[in-house]
């Protein structure tokens, strides 16, 4: 199948999974360590981003309206040191508290071509937290891949929500058809690139017959997938076959 279809509580306890590992790892490095993920970063730079998004958002839901947001605030006067941590903690607590709260099918605004609800944040914030999760623990050289289920929804969440948004940073226009295969998770997705468009083909309603005209393939663990299209690890870590620029042009990261 192409499209996973989390619930509230499956995202959220994916939150409350990785917001303390990742809290972890940013305990244990300095906080003027260098975050070789994210280049130019450093964990005190990933502390605040990932600290000032969870109030972003929480200010978001919390507007129960879907007009979009004026703005977002500014990184000035954020805590540095231990203190960024403690920071930290009370932005995830508050956050996770407010989307536990709440019905998923309640109005509020997102970026996607989404309905606009509730809904789209746990997703989002889940997978937010397991990359820069990811991020943190490169700081300490001391990785864990993401979780499969997780890592297989956050490729359909490139899929279903970041491309269609135009917010790819792979090379454009691109034509043909990728076929990414999560080996350990028992789940495919068919993209069709069409110029500056995508399309993500439901396998549901594939049939044998079909031409997919498929001109590349990619096949991988989840958690590999996952990381390769959000420019964490190299793609030639995963097993390609056909043409390799089709699939740099699914990178959001």
């Amino acid at each position: 199948m192409s499209r996973l279809h989390g619930t509230k509580d499956f995202w959220l306890g994916a939150l409350r999974t990785e917001g303390p590992t990742f809290r972890a790892a940013i305990t244990e490095a300095p906080m003027d360590a260098p975050v070789p993920s994210c280049p130019d970063w450093t964990v005190l730079d990933l502390v605040h981003h990932l600290g000032a998004l969870y109030s972003w958002v929480h200010e978001i839901v919390a507007r129960g309206v879907t007009d979009p947001p004026s703005g977002r605030s500014d990184m000035t006067g954020r805590p540095g040191g231990d203190e960024a941590v403690v920071w930290w903690q009370q932005e995830f607590d508050t956050l996770v508290t407010l989307l536990d709260g709440l019905d998923p099918e309640m109005p509020a605004w997102n970026w996607a071509p989404q309905a606009k609800k509730v809904g789209f944040w746990p997703r989002r914030m889940a997978h937010e937290t397991a990359v820069h999760r990811w991020d943190a623990q490169m700081a300490i050289a001391g990785v864990e891949p993401i979780e499969t289920k997780l890592a297989a929804d956050g490729i359909s969440e490139v899929l279903d929500s970041w491309l269609p948004a135009g917010r790819g940073r792979g090379p454009k226009p691109a034509y043909g058809v990728v076929h990414l295969v999560a080996t350990d998770a028992e789940h495919e997705w068919y993209v069709r690139l069409r110029g500056e468009g995508m399309a993500l083909l439901d396998t549901d309603t594939i049939l044998d017959s079909d031409d997919h005209h498929t001109r590349t393939v990619a096949s991988g663990t989840a958690s590999d997938l996952l990381l390769g299209l959000w420019g964490r690890i190299r793609l030639d870590v995963l097993d390609i076959s056909g043409d390799v620029a089709l699939l740099n042009s699914l990178r959001v990261g």
